[in-house]
């Protein structure tokens, strides 16, 4: 494994800090499932009591500020989509998150089901993270990722709700 562009010294630049989710990115080992672990969390504690649209437009102002401070950071840095940058991450397992209760079953299924698709890549996932550059392509195949996750974690909960009534 290659040795990270971005490491603990780069902290003291705040884009940096908030492009490795605190940090969290700079882990020697899958620092994506680390980034995504604290997006699940940062869900759980900050937004999962509030009401889905509420959670909807902070994830979406999440995801343009993510896009900014992606590209900053790949800009002054010289970087492409660095492992560090876990961003992405945080904001795509909020998305997937969407579509789920207050319930650990459900949030680990969530994050299970986003890793999947963000290591996997199907179409158009795939496509988005080879072809679309800069802070917005980083930021683009979470995304994508985080609402496939969240339509299957939708159509799960219909299904559910329809074999109960």
């Amino acid at each position: 494994m290659a040795k990270p562009a971005l490491n603990i010294r780069h902290l003291r630049d705040p884009l940096v800090l908030a492009a490795t989710g605190g940090g969290s990115g700079l882990v020697p080992f899958a620092p994506g499932t680390t980034g995504a672990a604290v997006g699940a969390v940062l869900w759980w504690v900050g937004l999962a009591d509030l009401a889905v649209g509420l959670q909807a437009g902070i994830v979406g102002a999440a995801f343009l500020t993510g896009a900014l401070v992606a590209e900053g950071v790949t800009a002054r840095y010289g970087l492409g989509d660095e492992p560090a940058i876990v961003i992405d991450e945080i904001v795509g397992v909020a998305v997937a998150l969407l579509a789920a209760p207050k319930s650990l079953p459900w949030v680990l299924a969530a994050f299970v089901l986003f890793r999947l698709a963000d290591i996997v890549k199907p179409w158009p996932i795939g496509w988005v993270d080879r072809n679309v550059k800069g802070g917005f392509g980083i930021m683009l195949d979470d995304l994508l990722a985080g609402l496939l996750v969240a339509a299957i974690l939708a159509m799960v909960r219909l299904a559910l709700a329809a074999a109960e009534g």
